[in-house]
């Protein structure tokens, strides 16, 4: 993959950096409260944690989909909160993938079309052959002119994957992208994300309620009340799940 190099020419080692970031909702409900994480190059990090407890808007404020109330995010080594919204939206084209429950596709575009759209909206030319090779890789090839209402789910997430992929991320954003999918399929997109972060280089933050999913994970975070409360590193589905009760009781 291509890396981003910061001033000094060297691929910043962490891609996402959050620095003492709160985000309040509606001046009251504070949903992320000083929370400071990296997220490694290459690696898989799983968010876990009780309803509530600010998973979701970690993720958007890590992806530059939301703005903390205090703060700074870095994202390919760049601090995002400082840019206006054409930029940012630029810098998250370039350096962003994302993967949620809904698979969020266009039931008129064909799967090819699908794939590329991200790419055409950002006025950027295509990889044909890098598309064609993806869609490969998700175990799509000859299903480029099918229509998403002509796929299962499974296949409709691996058609997300691959157009999360089309544009060479440095990091995939996951919110449940499992959520909506049977055990057996899940899995499968489980594998395909580990894959992209042990052939691809790329790194995979992803939101998830399941201690199985959470167990392909390098590392799992567990927040509480918009706050830290400990990760996991090689986690099991059995420690993650113990965890779980833990901050839940």
């Amino acid at each position: 993959m291509v890396l981003l190099r910061d001033e000094q020419g060297t691929a910043p080692r962490d891609v996402v950096a959050l620095a003492e970031v709160s985000k309040v909702h509606g001046g009251r409900v504070r949903a992320l409260d000083g929370v400071s994480v990296a997220f490694t190059r290459g690696t898989f990090t799983a968010v876990m944690g009780p309803s509530g407890s600010g998973k979701s808007t970690l993720l958007h404020c890590a992806a530059g989909l939301d703005r903390p109330t205090s703060g700074r995010v870095l994202l390919a080594g760049q601090d995002i909160g400082a840019l206006r919204e054409p930029r940012l939206t630029a810098v998250r084209r370039r350096h962003v993938g994302f993967v949620f429950q809904a698979f969020n596709l266009v039931d008129a575009l064909s799967v090819w079309d699908n794939v590329l759209l991200p790419q055409q909206l950002a006025g950027t030319r295509p990889d044909r052959a890098w598309a064609g090779e993806v869609l490969a890789r998700v175990g799509l090839a000859g299903r480029e002119k099918a229509r998403p209402g002509e796929l299962s789910g499974g296949q409709q997430q691996r058609v997300a994957l691959a157009r999360a992929l089309a544009a060479r991320p440095e990091v995939i954003f996951g919110d449940e992208p499992t959520g909506a999918l049977d055990l057996a399929t899940g899995r499968e997109v489980l594998r395909l994300l580990r894959q992209c972060v042990a052939d691809l280089g790329a790194t995979v933050v992803m939101v998830t309620h399941d201690p199985a999913a959470a167990a392909w994970a390098d590392r799992v975070l567990f927040l509480a009340d918009g706050r830290l409360a400990g990760e996991l590193h090689e986690p099991t589905a059995q420690r993650v799940a113990a965890r779980m009760m833990e901050l839940t009781r």
